[in-house]
């Protein structure tokens, strides 16, 4: 029995939730899991999983074995890394993730950039608004919007941005401007789910959070069109300072209660930060570190 092996396909079966996840995951044959994992079992003399049809289930000796599967899957990557010179020069694949609009505009140029500077490099940039585990879903960093909860995850502040209401000249000049958040009741609301509910809106009154009620005649799910449906003059709508830039500059959007906008929200760096990092991963964090806090004080109007 090959015993990193079946250690590594132990882990990934608890990790994505069955044995046929955890093939999928491995390009291995779910058969071969499975057999994998009960040679393991037999190995140690005792059940380390219990399998019912519908999920797997860790026993109190299978909790135990895990830490240590991981510890030492970890120690043995590390090795090889250290082998293979990862952590003397920058080389290898980087794996990053970030918001959708805000990786497009900002890390994506980042990114370009640093490949241009770091041959060696490779990088894998997933783009998506759902917040990623680094350790489940083998991720080197992570960019994220928004406030941290509390964790181990070591964290590089690289600037801030504010929620922003606003709506395209023509639908203001139809509708009038709201002047305080309680005029929104009578406005047309286009409402970006992923922001937050879209039966209120928050803001900042008072030095205390204020939800204003708002008639959400149209909901979506990005961005994008949220932004394109302003402009088209359906009603107001609430995003991310950075994600109108272009449309402020260019007049088709105008920016209103401003003096009411809640806190803004912190943009960091995440990583794990446990033991000695990568060269690549040091390498790309202060590459991009100072150009995003630079990209972020310009993306204003």
């Amino acid at each position: 029995m090959d015993r990193l092996e079946a250690m590594s396909l132990f882990v990934a079966a608890v990790e994505d939730g069955s044995l046929s996840a955890a093939a999928r995951r491995s390009g291995v044959p779910l058969a071969t899991v499975s057999r994998k994992v009960s040679e393991l079992e037999r190995h140690l003399k005792t059940r380390l999983l219990n399998r019912t049809t519908r999920r797997l289930t860790l026993t109190d000796a299978g909790h135990a074995y895990l830490a240590a599967c991981r510890r030492i899957l970890d120690e043995v990557g590390d090795a090889e890394r250290t082998a293979g010179g990862e952590y003397s020069a920058p080389t290898g694949e980087l794996i990053i993730t970030a918001p959708i609009v805000f990786g497009r505009l900002h890390v994506l140029p980042v990114v370009t950039e640093f490949l241009a500077a770091y041959p060696l490099v490779d990088i894998r940039l997933t783009l998506g608004d759902r917040i990623s585990q680094l350790a489940e879903d083998h991720i080197d960093l992570a960019v994220r919007i928004g406030r941290l909860p509390d964790s181990r995850m070591v964290a590089i502040r690289v600037g801030s941005i504010g929620h922003v209401v606003c709506a395209s000249p023509a639908y203001l000049a139809a509708h009038g401007i709201p002047r305080v958040p309680g005029d929104l009741e009578t406005h047309s609301c286009i409402a970006f789910e992923s922001l937050g509910s879209p039966a209120t809106w928050t803001f900042a009154v008072d030095r205390a959070d204020l939800a204003v009620p708002v008639r959400s005649r149209l909901r979506v799910n990005t961005a994008e069109a949220a932004i394109d449906a302003a402009i088209n003059g359906v009603g107001l709508t609430r995003v991310l300072s950075y994600q109108i830039v272009a449309a402020v500059r260019s007049g088709t959007l105008r920016s209103v209660l401003r003096e009411f906008e809640a806190e803004p929200w912190p943009v960091n760096l995440v990583h794990e930060g446990q033991g000695r990092l990568p060269v690549k991963l040091r390498a790309f964090l202060d590459f991009a570190a100072p150009r995003l806090r630079k990209r972020l004080a310009r993306a204003t109007w």
